[in-house]
């Protein structure tokens, strides 16, 4: 088993900028995919952003691309996602995803063997 905890959510005006951290314990991260995936007041849960298993590959979503960056300090067994320029259209509940294995990267829901409780962030404008 795998246990994910999120922090760094919060409050910030447009433009602003937030550094969420997941801290995994149970088992390494280590050859596994990680990611982060967000979810709206009244929307669904949508893809954010994934690392693959080498930890040399990253996918975004349009959405942050060019905003957002991923990445992992597989020694400290955690990942993070910076989050600059942001917007009120990022508001929502941030949650962490690690990988089944096997699966190069989390883009999908159906690839995530573990989530986080989920980090709330709020931008306004």
């Amino acid at each position: 088993q795998v246990q994910l905890v999120e922090s760094g959510g919060g409050l910030v005006l447009a433009g602003g900028s937030l550094r969420l951290s997941c801290a995994a314990s149970g088992r390494t991260l280590s050859g596994r995919a990680v990611g982060w995936f967000r979810q709206a007041p009244g929307k669904e849960r949508e893809f954010v952003s994934t690392m693959d298993t080498s930890g040399r590959y990253t996918v975004y979503a349009d959405s942050v691309k060019g905003r957002f960056t991923i990445s992992r300090d597989n020694a400290k067994n955690t990942v993070y996602l910076q989050m600059l320029n942001l917007n009120p259209e990022d508001t929502a509940i941030f949650y962490c995803a690690v990988g089944r294995l096997g699966r190069r990267y989390t883009g999908d829901e159906a690839d995530v063997n573990y989530w986080g409780q989920g980090t709330q962030v709020t931008v306004s404008s």
